[in-house]
């Protein structure tokens, strides 16, 4: 499991958000130009790559959100044992270090959906013409 290191979640979400850090290389690549258009099927190509955006969206939200529940699930049990013991310094060090692992989990939950909106608003600008998602 990636929760427990904060940072090795965030090199994982990273890897993760490739496609989207790419859209627009993406987008550019995949979508044919006027003098190309008949040689690329722009629609199904539009079509793939929505369902790999909302694939990744998903994975990582799922991700984000699972991680957020574990570690507010530690916070809760931290502050059972800090109650029991309340001069114990490592509790104190440990409940801290994860409420502040939890802030920037919840933070990153935001990022994802401005990552989500910018991809969604470049895909829709560029593939407009040639296939219209139900969702968007």
């Amino acid at each position: 499991m990636i929760c427990p290191d904060f940072l090795e979640f965030q090199d994982i979400l990273k890897k993760m958000r490739v496609l989207d850090d790419k859209i627009v290389y993406t987008l550019n690549s995949s979508i044919p130009t006027e003098s190309f258009k008949k040689k690329v099927d722009a629609t199904a190509v539009c079509q793939e790559l929505y369902v790999q955006i909302q694939k990744g969206h998903e994975e990582r939200e799922n991700v984000i959100k699972n991680c957020i529940v574990v570690t507010a699930e530690t916070v809760k049990k931290l502050k059972s044992v800090k109650e029991n013991n309340p001069e114990d310094f490592d509790v104190m060090k440990s409940l801290k270090t994860e409420q502040r692992k939890l802030r920037l989990l919840q933070t990153e939950l935001s990022v994802e959906e401005v990552i989500k909106e910018k991809t969604s608003k470049l895909f829709n600008e560029k593939c407009r013409s040639y296939f219209k998602p139900n969702d968007l």
